[in-house]
């Protein structure tokens, strides 16, 4: 081997020596995420651009369904290993793990930027823990959402959106007549009680929402209100397909979308679908909220940061914090079908069912999904409360309604 030769692959050596080294210095972090749908990837990758643009290194670690990543999450924090960062509920649930003392703060991450400027006060407070800021918020959903196909709802001769739960099932039997899946269901335990929610709040109001969940109230007007949501979800057995048991969300966004089915219950996620779509609201599907309600249920998503003893992994977790950039807001937004957390961003992007929702949120005129005030123990009695009314065919909503309020207990 020539002089040169021995030089050049020194070099050559030390030169990916370097490359590792300088590899390893920059910001690491594994994600844990249960966004694996088309529109829910499309939106974790805005994120996922700009931390790489801002130099750090991505590990995806997603898992499909959002209780299997809770638990593999969980299994990880027990064993020791947890993940960088996870995507999770802001609720009770990232409290726990707060009071615990198992994640780390990002205060001043959220003091440099001036966050609680830039959100409500009702979400810092939430991502807030003894005054310090744990949780890094990444968008807003409704959940009182009705999409409909517009193709479907042509055949069917439906030529505007229902205002009454009488008119909403008036249309359903045009949809059935018409030979096209009136309700495309999506047969799982959170599905069902989201769908719950969206009726119940239709029929209590947002004071008598609030009464329910956050004060457990238990008064004749509360279990009315529990036996006519009850009435209405019974009803609407009678317009699901018989593939509905156990049917994923997107999968019956996809009936929609192919104009198999009418209308889909579903968090304002579903459109996150639709434009991978290629759909556009207004032209090929439509958005309303439930029947008969004032107002809407929502959730909002942020990312949770896990101590892991790891020093790197800490730094990594403040670069993250980039979801909190008004563009990264928006942009997310556009391909999760959510709205953005942030107050001060330009809204215009947004379509028109984010602004719906927006002007709904702006107005106060919300109320929180129940994994946002309830234990994860009492939203699992909600969910198996929900399931057993509706796939054990019960029409006694009156007795159901008594037992309501033992999911708190």
């Amino acid at each position: 081997m020539t002089t040169m030769m021995k030089f050049f692959l020194a070099g050559v050596a030390f030169a990916g020596l370097f490359a590792a080294a300088h590899a390893e210095d920059k910001p690491t972090i594994e994600i844990m995420s249960s966004w694996t749908s088309g529109g829910e990837a499309a939106a974790l990758n805005v994120i996922k651009t700009e931390f790489e643009k801002r130099g750090g290194v991505w590990k995806d670690s997603s898992i499909a369904g959002f209780g299997a990543a809770d638990a593999a999450f969980q299994n990880r924090i027990v064993a020791g290993d947890a993940p960088g960062a996870k995507q999770g509920v802001i609720g009770l649930a990232a409290a726990d793990f707060v009071s615990q003392g198992l994640f780390n703060s990002i205060d001043d991450v959220a003091a440099a930027g001036k966050w609680a400027d830039a959100l409500p006060k009702s979400i810092h407070d939430l991502i807030s823990y003894d005054d310090k800021v744990y949780l890094a918020p990444t968008g807003a959903h409704g959940e009182s959402w009705v999409f409909y196909s517009k193709e479907a709802f042509d055949k069917a001769g439906i030529a505007q959106e229902p205002k009454s739960w009488d008119e909403f099932f008036a249309d359903l039997d045009k949809l059935k007549a018409a030979g096209i899946i009136p309700v495309a269901w999506g047969g799982q335990p959170w599905q069902q009680t989201k769908v719950f929610n969206m009726i119940l709040l239709s029929q209590v109001g947002i004071d008598g929402f609030l009464k329910i969940y956050v004060d457990k109230d238990k008064s004749e007007a509360s279990v009315a209100g529990i036996k006519k949501t009850l009435e209405i979800l019974g009803k609407l057995r009678g317009y699901v397909d018989a593939g509905a048991a156990g049917r994923n969300w997107n999968d019956a966004t996809a009936m929609l979308i192919t104009a198999k089915a009418g209308v889909q219950f579903m968090g304002d996620w579903a459109k996150g679908e639709f434009t991978v779509a290629g759909k556009e609201p207004g032209k090929d599907y439509g958005c309303m909220i439930a029947p008969e309600s004032k107002g809407m249920v929502y959730i909002a998503d942020a990312l949770w940061f896990p101590k892991t003893g790891n020093g790197q992994t800490d730094k990594a977790q403040k670069l993250l914090a980039v979801v909190m950039d008004p563009t990264v807001q928006v942009e997310f937004a556009l391909k999760k079908g959510s709205v953005p957390m942030r107050a001060d961003v330009d809204k215009s992007k947004l379509d028109a069912c984010a602004q719906k929702g927006a002007e709904l949120m702006a107005a106060g005129a919300i109320v929180p999904d129940q994994a946002i005030v309830l234990t994860p123990q009492q939203v699992g009695a909600l969910d198996d409360f929900v399931d057993e009314y509706w796939s054990g065919g019960s029409n006694d909503a009156a007795a159901a309604a008594e037992n309501f309020f033992a999911t708190f207990e």
